[in-house]
């Protein structure tokens, strides 16, 4: 019973916020205030961090703009508009190539789409896929990069429940961080801002949420589904476990190191349990069973108009054929890299970046193109500390795991290992390097190819010497099967639309998305689970487990309990469709107003990465009302209350 106008829309639009390195957030004020998550911006609170102030532990607020802190290397996307590019893009893919060659000529347009609208409009371009080939848009982005931490609780409160509770309800999380963007040394005038609700909602609610999911599964093939299930999350989720090992025994050596690897550990655990859900999606008969049914039935409309199955063919045997290839080459393929060394990642990209800029614009590499270019310098010369320690330990680690994995007589491991044992050789690649300093890369990257191909620097010369390795594995990863998916993608997505037309939405691909539902409760395991919670089950919650964590109570919440009015709302959930990426999403209601800040699902939304249910499966929210009242009655953040209400608006 709501019509949402395009004034509506584009107002709520201009308030989202896309956060390049993972999430979502909104304007929330006209001074350029951003509302996201605190796991969304934990990377950046971190990178602020030191021995001496650890943020992430003590929390942060900036009582003047003054001192409000910059970030090192955030950068923030607001979405400008939106162009249909589909016929350009499929337009430049000549009829007799095959599937490579089709590929690299889609490719090459994509480049120069990109590369000519960055240039005539000074924004971020970038041109996304849609229905796995079906379509393509050019998307238009302001970009920011001054942007500054206002404000973020003690990660206890902001994860109060921690990996127990993580992917549950009811929660009692204020999951929340407010960052500034700032433009020529001032805040940004934001006059599109979501203004905060002071209303709240309430069972029943029709809601809003404007954010990025990051990617879903739903149009993938069974053939596609089956190698996810078969290989590619169990492989993953080997990795993470290795992994999680190998931080938590650095983390036990002391409080300094545990506050080092302590983002690591938060993302390897977040990411067991939501991958562990998709499996455990997939590994359900009755879902495997449903999208069966669903492909059938496509196939069979195809199959009884003559006129369609001549155009469409059989793109779902051409695309089980290549998850074969898939299978063959995945492990070497994800295993071509040292996951989890900052230090290797810098390398690589450095050698990369120095040879891809010396081709032509649209023969490089995605992430390499001039439109592009920007923002990976961003990341490259971060300023960010980088803990020689930790990543010592996190090159033996990955050393040790490609070992096991691929062998020592594969020839990427040699190439990295030679004769050495793992623990040795990244102690020697560690200690011989000079890439913690931005101001080496910088120097890198500007002498060029040369620069790098005459650098004695260890870490340099082992991307150098294994980047032939990975070039070749991405090569047939994108021939072989990528090309074979996007080509049979688009078929598949012609036969969708003469099927179904425009009823079915895209998978997710990080961009803008307005999803909506409604306020609502649950029934699981026998129980009724309500829609919401409140400070009261806050402070209850942590005295049935006796304080000890992850449920005990931030210092502040305890000396202050008494100031707060314990019915206040805190978490709730609803029924909208979101996914990663849509954490620090804004929860909107009928007026354009804000009554809660996304930052979870429950355990049985997961299954929603391949088959949408809004059964029970829910998004989880921070209230507005709650988040207001602990910024006024807990943190005593007087300044951000004003703002965020609007006095002086």
């Amino acid at each position: 019973g709501f019509e949402v106008d395009a004034g509506w829309m584009d107002h709520v639009r201009l308030s989202s916020v896309r956060v390049n390195d993972g999430g979502s957030a909104s304007f929330v004020s006209p001074d350029g205030l951003v509302l996201t998550n605190h796991h969304v911006a934990f990377n950046a609170i971190q990178k602020l961090s030191s021995e001496d102030e650890d943020l992430i532990a003590s929390g942060f607020y900036a009582p003047t703009l003054a001192d409000e802190r910059r970030c090192t290397d955030l950068e923030l996307n607001v979405l400008d508009s939106i162009e249909d590019v589909t016929a350009r893009v499929q337009g430049a893919v000549a009829d007799d190539a095959d599937e490579a060659a089709a590929r690299r000529q889609r490719s090459a347009e994509i480049a120069r789409i990109t590369q000519e609208e960055t240039e005539r409009t000074g924004l971020r371009c970038d041109v996304v896929t849609l229905y796995r080939g079906g379509a393509y848009a050019l998307y238009r982005y302001r970009k920011y990069t001054d942007v500054r931490l206002v404000f973020a609780p003690e990660a206890q409160a902001a994860f109060f429940g921690g990996d127990p509770d993580n992917f549950t309800f009811p929660r009692y999380a204020l999951d929340m961080t407010l960052l500034r963007v700032y433009e020529d040394g001032a805040p940004l005038s934001t006059p599109h801002h979501l203004r905060w609700s002071a209303d709240g909602v309430d069972a029943g609610d029709l809601v809003f949420v404007s954010g990025n999911p990051g990617s879903t599964g739903r149009l993938n093939t069974v053939a596609q589904l089956e190698y996810l299930r078969d290989h590619h999350y169990p492989r993953i989720l080997r990795h993470l476990g290795r992994r999680r090992a190998v931080l938590s025994a650095y983390a036990a050596l002391g409080a300094e190191q545990e506050r080092r690897a302590k983002r690591d550990l938060f993302s390897i655990d977040n990411s067991i349990k939501a991958l562990g859900g998709y499996l455990d999606s997939l590994r359900d008969p009755a879902a495997m069973e449903r999208k069966r049914a669903e492909e059938q039935e496509l196939r069979r409309r195809v199959a009884a108009d003559a006129e369609l199955a001549a155009a469409v063919g059989d793109p779902w045997a051409a695309i089980a054929r290549a998850q074969g290839t898939a299978a063959e080459i995945g492990a070497r393929a994800y295993y071509a890299s040292l996951r989890g060394s900052r230090l290797f990642d810098l390398a690589r990209r450095i050698v990369r970046l120095t040879a891809e800029v010396e081709k032509p614009n649209d023969e490089r590499l995605p992430g390499y193109r001039e439109s592009q270019l920007e923002s990976l310098k961003l990341s490259l010369f971060s300023p960010a500390p980088v803990y020689a320690d930790l990543e010592e330990v996190a090159v033996a680690g990955a050393l040790e795991e490609l070992a096991q994995e691929l062998g020592r007589d594969d020839p990427f491991v040699a190439a990295a290992l030679g004769d050495g044992q793992p623990a040795a050789v990244a102690a020697e690649l560690v200690a011989g390097t000079r890439l913690a300093d931005p101001d080496v890369r910088r120097a890198l990257v500007e002498g060029g190819r040369a620069a790098v191909e005459a650098s004695d620097d260890p870490m340099v010369r082992l991307a150098r010497d294994v980047d032939g390795i990975a070039r070749e594995l991405e090569r047939r990863d994108r021939d072989e099967i990528d090309s074979v998916e996007s080509k049979g993608g688009e078929a598949i997505a012609r036969a969708r639309f003469a099927v179904h037309g425009s009823s079915v939405y895209p998978d997710a691909t990080f961009t803008l998305r307005l999803s909506y539902g409604v306020v609502q409760g649950y029934e699981a395991a026998g129980w009724n689970i309500p829609f919401k919670t409140t400070f009261h089950g806050l402070f209850e919650r942590a005295a049935a487990f006796d304080h000890e964590p992850p449920y005990h109570l931030a210092d502040r919440w305890r000396s202050r309990a008494s100031d707060l009015a314990l019915d206040t709302p805190f978490d709730f959930v609803c029924t909208a469709d979101i996914i990663g990426g849509n954490s620090g999403s804004p929860v909107i209601d009928r007026r354009g107003e804000l009554v809660g800040l996304i930052f979870d699902g429950n355990i049985q939304s997961l299954g929603n990465r391949f088959v949408f249910d809004d059964s029970v499966a829910r998004a989880v929210a921070v209230d507005a009302r709650g988040m207001l009242a602990a910024l006024r009655d807990v943190y005593g953040a007087d300044r951000l209350v004003a703002e965020l209400q609007g006095r002086g608006d």
